[in-house]
Order: structure tokens, then C-alpha cells, then sequence
């Protein structure tokens, strides 16, 4: 086998599978709309008001929904057609980006709706993303799992790159005001495409005897991934690195530094350049079995990016350290999809899914409150810069914490859920005799 092949990126599930190739193509175009609006309401916040920590604060409105509705969305997506809560979650976010919209036209546009919606469309992608998350294994088969996960890595890294880069063209054109308008009109374009795709996927029809969604139901969830170390070792090395790393929230103030809002496109797009390098490249993580191992490393080395990024003086040096984190993020949310999709059963899989929600999204919302009300403290680059050095500190004491999870090998993963499926299909047969 050649070195081009041994490390490039597998294509074989986009090519195989076609409802995984519309899933895929949706959520690559409505990702992009996404990132624009990410973008774009902490701009338009910090012209508002100025102020980082109020900045900060769009993480704390978000996390209380999301945390409350990942629960129920992972109940939902081990009962019902996850396509159909996919669906539905993307006509209602479609509905929040209109109101953001309507917002911009107005003559003065209102600080406490830009909370309330951001409130709610966290609450929205709390509901989708677990069945989203729970559709990969169902559409490919176990042994492109892998691959599967490092092009679902890319189409995020995509749409991370391209949304921001165009958020940050489109914020410098038309300015700010009504102005705004128009970058989330782009958003809501995307909704449409989206939604097409999706109705043309098949069905996908819940486990038999699925469990019905309940505050029982959830304690299972819970329950299994408590005792699994692997999987708890996924979540929290990556809430330590996001709670103390993730710098985003400052990136307004950066960019006011470094040179202005066509910067500011560029801040978001450079880890998301990172990751896209790390991706395309990702071949050799087919031949790596120690998961865990591999996750430890990878945020340890996203936290010195991050360190790299709050030293920074120069716009070249800001750039370079952040592309260093969107790498070293890559390779570790690689290893995390993999451990999840590869050793979950399927009848758990949304609930452990709502749970992989929280755990990669409120480490960057507690990040945003951290890193805004720490530049109170220390100043913009001083709270990047302690962040950076906090996650390191908290991956080398997760690692020894927690030895079964360093020592953590996919392979054993894999024949443990084989085992725990076949046991349930069995008592499936039982119970229908």
C-alpha cells in the first residue's frame, strides 16, 4: 500500500451508502448556514454592548436548554424514525434563524431576543443532534465506522472553515445594523436545501422492543455509560479541554486587535483549517487501536495551541496556533465518534448520544463564560493563555485518573458490542416466543 493511500482519507462510505451520502450532503450545507449565525449573533452582541462577559453570557442561556433537552432528544432517538427528529429539527431552527433575521431589519434590534433565541435553538439542537449522532451506525456498516467518522469530521471542519470565512466576508460588507439581515438570510437559504435531502432519505425505523422515552429510560443511559471508563474518559477530557481551552468568545476582541471583522472570519476559520488538514490526512488513525491513549494525547496538544494562540502578538502567530488546536480537536473527536459508534449498542445509542452532546457542548459554553469573565480579571490574551495551561494540567490529571481508559483498546470495543447486541437480540426472541 502506498503512503498516499495509508494516509488519505477513506471516501468508501460516501461512495456505498446512499442514504449516509444525503445525510451527509444535508448537513454539510445547512452546517454552513449554522456557522454563519454562530458567528454572527456574538458580533452582533459586542457592537451592542461592548462588554465580553455579556459576550460570555449567550453560553449560559444555551447550556440550560441543551443540557434539559439532550436527555430528551436521546430518549427520543432510541423510540422513534431518528430521520423524522432530524427533520423536524431543522424546520425548527429554520423558524429561530427567520426571527434572527426579522430581528436585523429592525430600526434598533432587541439584546434580550438574540438570548432568547439562542436559548431556544440550543434547546432545538438538543432535541436533533443525539438522532443525528444515532443515524451513523445505522447507515453504514460497523467495519466504516472509522472512515465514517472522519468524514463526518470533515463535512463539520467544512462547514466550520466556510461559515465563519463567509460570516466574516459578508459582516465586513454590509456592516452592522440591518446590514446583518443578510447574513442570516444565508442561513435561512440553506434550511431549504437541507430539508430536500433529508425527505429523500428512507426510514429508519427504531430497535425492536425499543425502550419508551422516560426518566427510567434516561437512568439506563446513564447508568452504562457511568460504568463504561472509555466512554466517561471521552467526556470528560474533552468538557476539561473545552471548559478551560475554548477561546471563541473572545475572538471579537482579537479581531479588533488584529486588524477588524475581516479577521474575525479568519480567527473562526483557522482551527476549522487545522481540523480539515488533520482530516484529509486521517488515513493513519484506521491503523490506531489505542482509542483512549489517543484522545489524551490529542488534548494535550490542543491546549498548547490554544496557549500559542493567547500569546500572540501577530496575526500569523494567532493563526498558527489555533490551526495547531483545530488539528489536535480533529484527531481527538476522530477517536471519541469512534469509540461511541463502535461499541455502543444500538438500543442505547440516542440516549448515549444525548449524553456525547452534553459533553462536547458544554465544555465550550462554560468555555465562553470562563474566558469572558476571566478578561474581566486578566485581560483578553492572559484568560487564553491561563485556559490553555489549566487543560493541559486537567488532561495529565484526567490520564491519571482514569488508567482504563488510557489503556482503552477499539478492538475490544468492538467485540463488546457485538456481544451486548447479540444478548439482547436474543432476549428479543424470547420474550416475542
Amino acid at each position: 500500500m502506498s503512503t498516499k493511500k495509508r494516509i488519505s482519507l477513506d471516501l468508501g462510505p460516501l461512495r456505498k451508502y446512499r442514504d449516509f451520502r444525503l445525510l451527509y450532503s444535508a448537513m454539510t450545507v445547512t452546517s454552513i448556514g449554522s456557522f454563519i449565525t454562530y458567528v454572527t449573533i456574538p458580533y452582533q452582541v459586542t457592537k451592542m454592548t461592548g462588554d465580553p462577559l455579556l459576550v460570555g453570557l449567550i453560553g449560559i442561556v444555551e447550556l440550560v436548554p441543551l443540557i434539559f433537552m439532550a436527555f430528551v432528544g436521546g430518549a427520543l432517538a432510541d423510540y422513534v424514525d431518528r430521520r423524522i427528529l432530524v427533520f423536524g429539527g431543522e424546520v425548527l431552527q429554520l423558524c429561530l434563524t427567520g426571527l434572527l433575521l426579522a430581528n436585523a431589519l429592525l430600526g434598533e434590534p432587541q439584546l434580550w431576543l438574540l438570548y432568547v433565541i439562542a436559548g431556544l435553538a440550543a434547546a432545538v439542537d438538543g432535541l436533533q443532534r443525539p438522532a443525528l449522532e444515532g443515524l451513523t451506525p445505522r447507515l453504514v456498516e460497523a467495519a466504516e465506522i472509522p472512515a465514517a467518522s472522519a468524514l463526518t469530521s470533515l463535512r463539520h471542519q467544512v462547514a466550520s472553515l466556510g461559515g465563519p470565512t463567509i460570516a466574516g466576508l459578508l459582516i465586513a460588507a454590509f456592516g452592522t445594523g440591518r446590514g446583518l439581515g443578510w447574513v442570516y438570510a444565508i442561513d435561512v437559504a440553506t434550511f431549504a436545501v437541507s430539508l430536500g435531502l433529508l425527505a429523500m432519505m428512507k426510514a429508519v425505523p427504531p430497535p425492536e422492543k425499543a425502550d419508551r422515552p422516560s426518566l427510567k429510560s434516561v437512568a439506563t443511559g446513564l447508568r452504562y455509560a457511568v460504568r463504561r471508563p472509555e466512554l466517561l474518559g471521552t467526556y470528560l477530557v474533552d468538557i476539561n479541554a473545552m471548559a478551560f481551552g475554548m477561546p471563541q468568545a473572545l475572538y471579537p476582541f482579537f479581531a479588533d486587535r488584529l486588524g477588524g471583522p475581516a479577521v474575525l472570519g479568519l480567527l473562526y476559520a483557522a482551527p476549522s483549517a487545522g481540523s480539515m488538514l488533520a482530516t484529509l490526512t486521517s488515513g493513519w488513525t484506521l491503523r490506531i487501536h489505542r482509542h483512549g491513549l489517543a484522545v489524551i494525547l490529542a488534548a494535550g496538544s490542543w491546549g498548547v495551541g490554544i496557549v500559542v494562540f493567547g500569546l500572540s502578538n501577530a496575526l500569523w502567530l494567532a493563526l498558527f496556533g489555533l490551526v495547531l488546536a483545530g488539528a489536535a480537536d480533529m484527531i481527538s473527536g476522530v477517536f471519541r465518534s469512534t469509540i461511541w459508534n463502535q461499541t455502543i449498542p444500538d438500543h442505547l445509542r440516542g440516549r448515549l448520544a444525548g449524553i456525547e452532546l452534553l459533553s462536547y457542548s458544554i465544555g465550550p459554553l462554560l468555555g465562553g463564560v470562563r474566558s469572558g469573565g476571566m478578561a474581566k480579571i486578566v485581560g483578553v490574551g492572559g484568560s487564553v493563555v491561563w485556559g490553555g495551561a489549566l487543560c493541559i494540567a486537567g488532561t495529565v490529571a484526567l490520564a491519571a485518573m482514569l488508567p482504563k481508559f488510557v489503556a482503552y483498546d477499539g478492538r475490544d470495543g468492538l467485540k463488546r458490542k457485538e456481544a451486548e447486541e447479540a444478548e439482547r437480540a436474543a432476549l428479543v426472541a424470547s420474550s416475542a416466543g
